[in-house]
């Protein structure tokens, strides 16, 4: 089995690009049918957030996997196939694994640490998990995956510390408001920045945003992600008039928020404290903004210095978190391998129980005055001996699970034990489980 990861994300993709193939809450459950559907794939689950989309398969074809599930993504969102191709990164076996562990735990987020991802991933596993497009392989993969993102940011530090402007200017208002969640927040701007912003924000459970921009249409896009409101900047004056923090990252040449705007809100607010974090370069905000009590005006100077002394300390933390990933990564490619040999290892007992069964019913018919107590114990001693024939045969079969030669060595161990139609048997049965689930699951939507 081949474990296989087709990643777009920030670090390969534009946003117009990322906008492009982003899936749409309603659509997840029938698309992951259609990919389960592609062919070699056995187990599929899938993820979509702002920063990427990510495809995870299992595929009994490492080659033929990776083409389908490109090809799925491709007629999907009716983007060419080449193009899905130059967009996307893929990652196959041990890589796939670390790829995903990485992610789960914030190691591959624009904000190195950020928790939201855990959720997601944990969210995209359970809607897999109950549409059973997962199978054995996943069902163990994401659990791991899971724990040992908890693991890390329960044990490190990695979540603690601002790493980017705008993070830092959501941990800044924290520090200032006692209840932040409570707050109106104005976010000036509909790029990059004010997105990461509004994912801040969100994670921190802030809910009363309002996206303000030029376009509306670019606003109301934006605001949508995040549950939030939008409105024009023609409107910016009258929203301050009761925001509790604004921040600005818009690429105007002018100060989007002026010192006479500032005069007239200030006098219609009264006492209500208000912080603005301008995070745009030229600034959008009036540096001859009187600052007072209850205003509060902070610029990219302010918070570098806390960026990059965050960052190294973040870094640290995530050295911890890798080690984490690189055992559980060891483990899970262990218990991985071991898998292949099992029905190898089932097909030996198989066999062995078969022979104990017809040996047993001729020994009745040569002994047939045996009392119910003596067939008992020429039972039981009959399947020790068995158990002790297999013991050290399946000990050698599951030593050469990790071996790169192992499947030339299981076609000699099953021709050995002359098990070939027994170990094609198992697979069928585990394969055919797998495929009822799936059709339950399908005629169980069919009537929903």
């Amino acid at each position: 089995m081949h474990i296989i990861a087709l990643s777009l994300n920030y670090k390969n993709a534009s946003v117009e690009d990322r906008e492009k193939v982003t899936f749409q809450d309603d659509e997840v459950v029938e698309a992951l049918h259609a990919l389960r559907d592609q062919k070699s794939i056995l187990e599929a689950t899938l993820l979509s957030t702002c920063n990427r989309t990510e495809l995870y398969v299992v595929s009994d074809q490492e080659h033929t996997g990776a083409y389908y599930t490109r090809k799925f993504l491709a007629e999907w969102f009716d983007v060419d196939y080449d193009t899905i191709k130059g967009m996307t990164e893929l990652k196959v076996a041990e890589e796939a694994v670390e790829h995903l562990f990485k992610v789960t735990a914030g190691l591959d987020s624009i904000v190195l640490g950020e928790t939201q991802i855990l959720g997601q991933i944990r969210q995209a596993f359970l809607i897999a998990q109950e549409e059973h497009t997962t199978g054995t392989i996943f069902n163990k993969l994401f659990k791991e995956a899971i724990t040992v993102a908890k693991r890390g940011h329960n044990e490190t530090d990695i979540s603690k510390n601002a790493v980017s402007m705008s993070y830092a200017a959501v941990e800044l208002a924290k520090k200032i408001f006692a209840n932040v969640k409570k707050s109106k927040v104005l976010v000036i701007g509909a790029g990059e920045m004010a997105e990461e912003s509004l994912l801040n924000l969100t994670s921190n459970g802030i809910e009363d945003l309002v996206v303000v921009n030029r376009s509306i249409d670019k606003a109301k896009a934006l605001a949508d992600k995040f549950k939030g409101r939008a409105t024009l900047l023609a409107n910016l004056e009258e929203e301050l008039l009761d925001a509790d923090i604004v921040i600005s990252s818009t690429s105007s040449n002018t100060y989007v928020i002026d010192k006479e705007m500032m005069d007239r809100v200030s006098t219609k607010r009264g006492n209500q404290s208000l912080i603005m974090i301008d995070i745009a370069m030229p600034r959008d905000i009036d540096p001859s903004i009187s600052e007072s009590d209850t205003i509060y005006i902070y610029n990219v100077d302010d918070l570098q210095g806390l960026v990059d002394a965050n960052l190294k300390t973040r870094e640290k933390e995530a050295e911890k978190i890798m080690n984490m990933i690189d055992g559980s990564r060891d483990d899970f490619e262990e218990w991985l391998n071991v898998q292949g040999v099992v029905p190898v290892i089932q097909a030996m007992r198989t066999k062995a129980l078969d022979i104990h069964s017809s040996t047993f019913e001729s020994l009745e018919r040569k002994l047939p005055d045996m009392s119910e107590r003596e067939r008992t114990v020429v039972s039981k001693h009959m399947k020790s001996i068995i158990n002790q024939m297999l013991r050290d045969p399946i000990i050698f079969t599951k030593e050469i699970a990790g071996l790169a030669d192992r499947d030339e060595k299981l076609k000699d161990i099953e021709a050995m034990f002359h098990i070939e139609e027994e170990v094609e048997s198992e697979r069928a049965k585990s394969k055919e489980k797998n495929i009822e689930k799936l059709q339950a699951r399908k005629k169980e939507l069919r009537l929903t």
